[in-house]
């Protein structure tokens, strides 16, 4: 039951990104996207992809390379429609958590390359860090969206925050049935995060303001099936829940 629910949980992860890049990039809609978390999204894919490969694990390479290709897209297409993000006002508000992820990736790097610190020792006090910045990186939208709950929403995609929902509880069922206290707070956190978006989204369709639909979408959800295989299967995808 454990490692199917494991499985499920992975599946979901990977699905999670792509309604959203459906949206953003085939209809270029990025109204009510958190500039912020988009950032921080990306640079989190970098950061789990150096854990990956400085503990060797091929799958998390794999699913952040996957996953940081969708989030790559939507932050593409989100400065393109709204060139106001681009200012360096924009950039230094919303690009700099980024940065320091950023930074932190190559930093670890580096401290296996020159200072001859073992890969795994420096995967695991990254891998904790990171841990705890991808909490507060799941806080920025949901933040955005209760601040302002008249904004245009017609950017945002409910089906990868209803996905969202699905692959934060799998991970967090997941993670107290197998004993890994930092996989069930991780995903828990992310799972109420995703709760927030989820019920704001639902209140604005109920009052009539412009909300992404679910058929716009099913495109993606059919492509990213072709991207799926076994390998993903695996504990450490539960870091990569909260950086899609």
């Amino acid at each position: 039951m454990i490692a199917a629910l494991g499985f499920l949980a992975a599946l979901l992860s990977i699905s999670v990104v792509w309604p959203q890049v459906w949206r953003s990039c085939r209809h270029r809609r990025t109204r009510g996207l958190s500039p912020t978390s988009a950032w921080l999204a990306l640079g989190l894919n970098v950061c789990w992809f150096t854990f990956g490969f400085l503990i060797a694990d091929r799958a998390q390479m794999v699913t952040n390379a996957v996953v940081g290709v969708g989030n790559t897209a939507v932050l593409v297409s989100l400065l393109i429609t709204q060139p106001r993000l681009r200012t360096g006002a924009e950039l230094r508000r919303t690009a700099t958590g980024a940065l320091g992820l950023a930074t932190l990736a190559a930093g670890s790097v580096a401290a296996v390359r020159l200072l001859g610190i073992a890969p795994a020792t420096v995967g695991t006090a990254l891998g904790t860090v990171i841990s705890v910045v991808a909490m507060a990186a799941a806080l920025p939208q949901p933040l955005s969206l209760l601040r302002d709950r008249g904004q245009d929403l017609s950017g945002l995609s409910p089906a990868r925050w209803r996905l969202g929902t699905g692959a934060c509880a799998s991970w967090a069922s997941y993670g107290w049935l197998s004993g890994e206290p930092v996989v069930w707070m991780s995903a828990g956190f992310g799972l109420c995060c995703a709760v927030v978006v989820c019920s704001v989204l639902r209140a604005a369709q109920r009052t009539g303001t412009p909300v992404g639909t679910l058929a716009d979408v099913r495109p993606a959800l059919v492509a990213v099936a072709g991207r799926w295989n076994d390998g993903f299967a695996c504990p450490a995808q539960a870091r990569a829940v909260l950086a899609a």
